[in-house]
């Protein structure tokens, strides 16, 4: 079972990975095992979100490095802008920097979006150090499709009017609350709200946009990474769905349901994620 507390930040070795145009990736990273473990996080965070998960993995033997994605906490975005290409090639140059091989890419929304987009259009030579892929709570585009609450609040994060609203301690807990299962626990509430309002939001619209307009179902069958998808059967941000089309897509992938939990599984079933993870390891070991 984990132990560690969710609103610890991660206090770990910290590098940065320069972009050809300028962009700065603040990466994390600890453990010295022989599995290694790459953990991408979701739209508004940091790799903080990891918190539980990362040291975890790291007392069961795993090199893990985390990051925060371009635009994001302490990376920057340079020239080139922000968008799904420069996003998922930035998961190259941390593969790269930190010289990962037949790692696990863990991605929680939009960084499993990012991963697909990674494994279906990244060079052959860094999608190679990839050996498996944990999906987590994700989608491949089309994220509103049949969904009330993306409709709702994806504008209102476009238009700055949801950052605002999260000013008001009140709707800040019920925004957290329509993120995650049963039961609801208050104590995620100021760690994730605290870093999402601390983001310049207005910079991110672009990904935001190409999680709406974008859609790569119709080529999930490229993909001959080994995948585990998990999804939470209460989450109303990326509905089980998605997660099945996901499954129907990529051959031989693994579909995972955790009964109760939403959208925040890092927090929510960390055990549950890291008990796949260490599996998938094995795969990659074999």
């Amino acid at each position: 079972m984990t132990t560690h507390p969710i609103d610890r930040p991660l206090e770990w070795d910290e590098k940065l990975v320069e972009r050809p145009d300028g962009t700065s990736i603040r990466t994390l990273s600890a453990g010295a095992g022989p599995r290694t473990a790459i953990l991408a996080h979701g739209y508004g965070y940091t790799a903080d979100e990891w918190s539980v998960v990362g040291p975890t993995l790291v007392d069961a033997g795993f090199r893990v490095i985390a990051f925060d994605q371009r635009g994001h906490g302490g990376s920057t975005i340079g020239s080139e802008g922000i968008g799904t290409r420069q996003m998922a090639g930035d998961y190259g140059a941390v593969l790269a920097a930190h010289d990962v091989a037949d790692g696990v890419l863990v991605g929680h929304s939009m960084g499993g979006f990012l991963a697909l987009a990674f494994l279906l259009d990244g060079p052959d030579d860094q999608r190679a150090r990839i050996g498996a892929c944990l999906l987590m709570a994700t989608f491949a585009g089309d994220v509103s499709r049949d969904n009330p609450q993306n409709r709702v609040q994806i504008p209102l994060l476009k238009s700055g009017i949801l950052q605002r609203l999260l000013g008001i301690d009140a709707i800040a807990t019920a925004f957290t609350r329509t993120l995650v299962g049963r039961p609801f626990d208050k104590a995620m509430v100021d760690p994730f709200i605290a870093p999402f309002r601390a983001q310049n939001h207005a910079r991110l619209v672009p990904i935001l946009e190409a999680f709406v307009s974008e859609n790569n179902y119709g080529r999930l069958g490229e993909i001959d990474t080994p995948c585990t998808i998990v999804v939470g059967s209460r989450d109303k941000t990326t509905p089980p769905f998605h997660t099945r089309d996901l499954h129907a897509g990529i051959a031989g992938s693994k579909l995972v349901t955790i009964p109760d939990k939403g959208h925040l599984l890092n927090w929510e079933a960390p055990d549950e994620i890291v008990a796949e993870i260490l599996v998938l390891s094995d795969v990659v070991a074999t």
